[in-house]
């Protein structure tokens, strides 16, 4: 096997709408194509990264919740790269989005912080 990167996270929301506008308004990723499910009555939304990385933003009629825990098996955070840390925690706290204090990794000497979604997902964001 040989994996070229990831193509895509997928994220269910238990509010399309407040969380489309979030991805997209907040975080500005491009919408590529919204979709209508009626079978499922279910919206799919994909939004993409600029390097072509995606995140398909769906809704369910309800969903069951999933515990969240930071140290729980499982997917722990989804992370981005930003060309500056300092800079996008501005645009997020301007937002009204709270952002914990910015860190330095020990391993690398990177700068990162966290936030959450709309639906309290944790998520990075990682200095290049």
């Amino acid at each position: 096997m040989n994996l070229i990167r990831l193509h895509h996270a997928a994220i269910i929301a238990s509010d399309y709408p407040r969380s489309k506008a979030f991805y997209s308004e907040v975080l500005g990723l491009r919408i590529i194509a919204e979709t209508y499910r009626e079978a499922r009555d279910s919206w799919k939304l994909d939004l993409e990264l600029p390097d072509g990385t995606q995140i398909e933003l769906f809704s369910f009629p309800h969903p069951p919740k999933r515990p969240s825990y930071p140290e729980a098996c499982g997917l722990r955070h989804l992370a981005f790269t930003v060309a500056d840390v300092a800079e996008a925690v501005t645009l997020l706290e301007s937002k009204g989005i709270a952002v914990e204090p910015v860190r330095t990794d020990e391993l690398t000497g990177k700068r990162f912080t966290f936030f959450a979604d709309p639906d309290g997902l944790p998520l990075e964001l990682y200095e290049a």
